[in-house]
């Protein structure tokens, strides 16, 4: 185990037994006999604990925790009490303090607390690294981009819950970016410089449901253990993907949490406040689960404060050529080749395919293309694409190109087709294109 421990001590024969214990652990450590003297020096890039008494002359340690979480609310700060202090620092571990302990305090469970923390510390710490060097770089979510008025009024409703932080369920098809989604609301939200927890819900393990959640409370030869999601998602984002797939004990048990608002990781010595906001996916229709009785109602709820539905590409499809030009010219930069031209056959199949697999499908497509490869996919009957089927579809793919650049002026776009008004409102009916579509 190794970490940097501030230790805040009046005693002098006391802090130097626990620094004596901290360093033979392995801990780096800065003592101090005055609060006061401890906050000197200390930023929100701290990347060590504070391990501080409660009771001091001067400046206590409640006063301490105070003037450290208005630095950074996600430094952690372990309050050493006497029996008498344990309602105080119970205030104290409400307010944000990362935990107490009592007085006398076991080397074991002094050296777990400090584990703890230090691990919540450096996730803190990576996770800000790695949210300034995304934003340094510009990155956003073009999968969420396009002009279509179905993303339209996602990017709208997704902005709005990222804003107001609350619970949310993203519903929609494999494939049609619900976890980017999750990403995006976490990233626009005032919870961004905390984690994003990711867990596959259709990967846990109904024995191991709790030491997932919870944590592990096996103690390996170091002193480590293994943090649990919620415990790691604290003051961030939890994001229960293909929720659906938990059996009807998770459910109960992950409702029972939600709804208690605090949980007890293992190994520590009270509970904690539950201090995450909940995003959830599925592919199923909850509702209709929980009116069979397969799925917990108090769940559904808690989950579904506000419902987001995320578009299949085939209700997008207006977005596709855009989508289409992102994915190749990535695949191109990363494989330092020139980009294709965009030939007849790749717009007829951008406009005339399903795209079942959505955006994986339509990045894998593109990654074929930034290759050489051009895998057309047979239809359903069986037979390879023919000619009529591949000119019908490049056909559908200009009107509506036209009919883009035109904002969805029917008159502009005939003109720019150079065809006949009825002609043009034949092609309309045959490909089953609506000018209003394209309208802004």
């Amino acid at each position: 185990m190794t970490g940097l421990v501030r230790l805040v001590e009046d005693d002098e024969d006391l802090r130097a037994a626990q620094v004596q214990t901290l360093r033979m652990a392995g801990l780096q450590v800065q003592d101090f006999g005055l609060a006061a003297d401890a906050l000197r020096g200390v930023t929100r890039d701290f990347p060590g604990v504070v391990l501080s008494d409660v009771r001091m002359p001067g400046m206590d340690g409640m006063q301490l925790f105070q003037h450290l979480h208005a630095i950074d609310p996600d430094l952690p700060v372990i309050l050493l009490t006497g029996h008498g202090d344990v309602p105080m620092a119970v205030t104290a571990l409400k307010a944000g303090a990362y935990d107490f302990l009592t007085k006398p305090v076991a080397r074991d469970v002094l050296l777990a607390a400090l584990n703890r923390a230090l691990s919540a510390r450096a996730l803190v710490l990576e996770n800000r690294e790695l949210r300034q060097a995304s934003h340094d770089a510009s990155d956003s979510f073009p999968e969420l981009a396009g002009g279509s008025e179905v993303m339209d009024h996602l990017r709208t409703a997704l902005d709005r819950v990222a804003q107001a932080g609350g619970n949310a369920l993203l519903t929609g098809p494999d494939g049609a970016g619900r976890l980017i989604v999750a990403r995006a609301i976490h990233r626009q939200g005032p919870r961004r410089a905390r984690a994003f927890v990711h867990l596959a819900c259709d990967a846990l393990d109904e024995a191991r449901f709790d030491a997932d959640l919870l944590g592990g409370d096996a103690m390996g030869p170091r002193g480590t253990r293994q943090a649990g999601q919620l415990e790691r998602a604290q003051r961030g984002v939890l994001f229960l993907d293909r929720v659906d797939a938990l059996s009807p004990a998770m459910q109960a048990r992950l409702s029972a949490i939600v709804e208690a608002g605090e949980f007890w990781p293992a190994g520590a010595a009270a509970p904690r406040p539950m201090d995450v906001q909940l995003l959830a996916s599925t592919q199923a229709d909850l509702s209709q689960r929980v009116a069979e009785g397969r799925f917990d109602a108090r769940l559904f709820y808690r989950l579904s404060g506000t419902v987001l539905p995320v578009p299949s590409l085939a209700e997008r499809r207006e977005d596709i050529p855009a989508l289409y030009r992102h994915f190749l010219l990535a695949a191109c930069a990363r494989l330092d080749r020139p980009a294709p031209a965009m030939t007849g056959a790749v717009k007829a199949r951008l406009s005339g395919h399903g795209w079942p697999g959505n955006l994986p499908e339509l990045r894998g497509f593109a990654e074929s293309q930034a290759i050489g490869v051009t895998p057309f996919d047979a239809p359903e009957g069986g037979d390879a694409p023919g000619l009529p089927d591949l000119v019908a579809a490049y056909e559908a793919e200009l009107i509506r190109d036209a009919l883009r650049l035109a904002g969805g002026n029917a008159t502009a776009a005939m003109a720019r087709l150079r065809l006949p008004r009825k002609t043009f409102y034949d092609k309309l009916a045959r490909h089953g294109i609506r000018p209003t579509d394209f309208r802004r």
